[in-house]
C-alpha cells in the first residue's frame, strides 16, 4: 500500500467550483478565447465562493470539433487566442478582425466559419510579430521542445495535404523518412514557424490567465482524454508507441462495451497503445505529457481512468463496439510514472463505467479521488454510490459531465411515478424545483468538491447539452451568452458554499 502520507497529500481542499469549456465563453469572434470573458468569470466565480474552473481539453480540435479528438496531447488550440489581445500588441488591427464573419449565433459555435477565419487573421498576426527575437519565445522553444518541432510540421504538411489526415500524405512524409522530413521542413519553413507562433501566443495567453486565477484563489481543473486521435502529431510522430500494423492502420481501437446508454457500445476508433513499448521506454511519453499538462493546470482529470487498469479492445474493422475484448492495462506502473512527472498538479481519475475491483484497488493505493454523478443517483436504490450519503470524502460530486444530459433536461423527461424518489429524497414535490435541490444536495455532501456545469446554474434545458456520446453534427457546439451570470447566481451559489463550509 502507498505511504499514508503520500496518499494524505493527494487528498483534495473542499471546496466548489464551475465547469465551463474556454469555447463556451462569450466572445464576438463566433468561439470563447482566452480575453476578457475569461478573466471575467474568474472574478465571478470569487464573487460565487467558488475555488475551482473546470475545462474541458483545450487541445486543437480535428474532424468533429470534439476537444476529446486533438490533433495534439500536448499543443493549444489556435481558435482560444484572444484576438483584442493582439489588437491591443499591434500585431492586427479591428477592421482586419471585421473583415471576416464569425458566425451570427451568440449561443452556438459555427466551426466551419471560425476555422475559415482564425488562421487568416493569425496569419496576419503571425506576418507582423517580432515574437522570434524575443528571450521569451526562446525560453518557450526550449520548454517544448519535446513535441513543439514534431506538432508544427506535422500541421504545416497537413495543411500541405489538403488537411488530410496523416495516413494518406505521400508515403516517404508519411513514414518520417529522413529526406522527407528534411525537404518538408526546408519547404515549408514558413509555415512551421506560424504553428509555432500560435502555440506561443496560446501559451503566453493561458499562463498570464492561469496566473490571474491563482492569484484570485481559484485553481484549474484540466481534462485529458487518456487515448489521443489517429489524426495526431503524436501518433504520426511516435507510431511504434501505438498498435498499428506495417501500414500504419490501426489494429485494435479503443471504445466501451455496450451498457445501458447504448446498445451498441461506443467505438471511439482511438489507437490503442502498445503497453510493452511504453514500459520499456520508461513511459517517456506519458511523463512528458503529464509533465507538460502540470504546467497548465492545478488539477488533472483523466479521462476513462478505468483503462489505466482494464481496456476494451476492439478490431479496427469491426462497425461497432459489441466484439471487444478486456485487455490488462499497465496500472501502478503508469500512476507511478505520472506521479513523478507532475510537481505539485494533482490527478483526478473519472472512474466511471464499469469499475472493477483492480480499479478500486488502484485508487485507494495511489489516492487519487473519484468522481460521483448526482444526476444518476435516484433510482430507487439507497445504495447507489451516486447518492450523496454514499459519498467517500476524497472525492468529486458532479451534477452532470459534459458527456450527459443537463440536470434540468434530465429530470424533465422523467415521468412523475420516476421522481418520487428522488422528490422525497430531496424534499421537493415538482420538477421545477429540482435543480436547486441538486445543487444543495450536492454541496451539502461529504464530497470534497462539488462541480456543476454553468449551464446546471442558469437550469438551461438539454438544447444547451454540450454533448451527446455517438453522435456528430450538433456536439461541442455550445456557448453561454454575454451576462448570463448575474449577482443573484453568485450570492446564491456563496451562500451555499458558505453553509455548507465549502469557502
Amino acid at each position: 500500500m502507498a505511504d499514508k502520507n503520500q496518499t494524505s497529500e493527494k487528498k483534495l481542499e473542499r471546496g466548489a467550483g464551475l465547469l465551463l469549456p474556454i469555447s463556451s465563453l462569450p466572445s464576438p469572434y463566433g468561439i470563447g478565447t482566452l480575453g476578457d470573458a475569461a478573466y471575467k468569470f474568474v472574478d465571478f466565480l470569487v464573487k460565487a465562493g467558488q475555488k475551482y474552473w473546470q475545462v474541458l481539453p483545450v487541445g486543437p480540435t480535428s474532424y468533429g470539433d470534439s476537444p476529446y479528438q486533438s490533433f495534439s496531447a500536448f499543443a493549444g488550440n489556435p481558435y482560444f487566442i484572444d484576438l483584442d489581445y493582439l489588437v491591443k500588441e499591434g500585431l492586427i488591427t479591428k477592421a482586419q478582425i471585421k473583415k471576416f464573419p464569425w458566425g451570427d449565433n451568440e449561443e452556438y459555435i459555427d466551426y466551419a466559419t471560425v476555422y475559415e477565419s482564425r488562421f487568416q487573421i493569425l496569419r496576419i498576426a503571425f506576418e507582423n510579430s517580432d515574437h522570434k527575437d524575443t528571450s521569451g519565445y526562446r525560453q518557450f522553444l526550449e520548454e517544448n521542445q519535446y513535441w513543439l518541432d514534431d506538432y508544427s510540421l506535422y500541421m504545416a504538411v497537413k495543411f500541405s495535404f489538403e488537411s488530410r489526415g496523416w495516413q494518406e500524405w505521400d508515403r516517404d512524409i508519411k513514414l518520417r523518412e529522413p529526406e522527407a522530413l528534411q525537404r518538408y521542413q526546408n519547404e515549408l519553413s514558413e509555415d512551421i514557424e506560424f504553428w509555432k507562433f500560435c502555440q506561443y501566443k496560446f501559451f503566453e495567453q493561458w499562463n498570464n490567465l492561469r496566473n490571474y486565477a491563482n492569484e484570485s484563489g481559484i485553481e484549474m481543473i484540466g481534462d485529458i482524454p487518456i487515448y489521443v486521435a489517429m489524426d495526431s502529431a503524436d501518433v504520426w510522430a511516435h507510431k511504434e508507441l501505438f498498435e498499428l500494423d506495417e501500414d500504419c492502420e490501426p489494429i485494435n481501437v479503443a471504445g466501451v462495451p455496450p451498457d445501458a446508454f447504448s446498445a451498441d457500445g461506443q467505438l471511439w476508433g482511438n489507437p490503442l497503445y502498445r503497453w510493452d513499448k511504453m514500459e520499456e521506454r520508461g513511459f517517456e511519453w506519458w511523463k512528458q505529457r503529464m509533465a507538460s499538462n502540470s504546467r497548465l493546470y492545478d488539477y488533472i482529470r483523466i479521462d476513462h481512468f478505468i483503462g489505466v487498469v482494464n481496456y476494451y479492445s476492439i478490431e479496427a474493422s469491426c462497425t461497432n463496439a459489441k466484439e471487444g475484448v478486456w485487455r490488462t492495462g499497465p496500472g501502478k506502473k503508469l500512476t507511478d510514472a505520472i506521479d513523478s512527472a507532475i510537481g505539485d498538479a494533482k490527478i483526478i481519475a473519472e472512474d466511471l463505467g464499469i469499475v472493477s475491483q483492480p480499479v478500486r484497488d488502484l485508487l485507494a493505493e495511489t489516492g487519487y479521488p473519484g468522481m460521483n454523478i448526482i444526476e444518476f443517483a435516484f433510482d430507487g436504490t439507497p445504495e447507489n454510490t451516486h447518492l450523496p450519503h454514499n459519498y467517500k470524502p476524497n472525492s468529486l460530486v458532479y451534477g452532470g459531465t459534459h458527456d450527459n444530459e443537463t440536470v434540468a433536461g434530465f429530470f424533465t423527461g422523467k415521468k412523475a411515478k420516476d421522481l418520487k424518489y428522488a422528490y422525497k429524497y430531496l424534499g421537493v414535490d415538482n420538477k421545477a424545483d429540482i435543480p436547486k435541490a441538486v445543487l444543495r444536495a450536492a454541496y451539502a455532501s461529504v464530497a470534497a468538491i462539488a462541480v456543476f456545469q454553468v449551464q446546471d446554474i442558469l437550469e438551461l434545458d438539454n438544447s444547451a447539452r454540450m454533448n451527446t456520446p455517438s453522435t456528430v453534427g450538433d456536439n461541442w457546439k455550445w456557448r453561454m451568452k454575454k451576462g448570463s451570470l448575474t449577482t443573484a447566481h453568485a450570492k446564491e451559489l456563496k451562500e451555499l458554499a458558505e453553509f455548507y463550509a465549502r469557502i
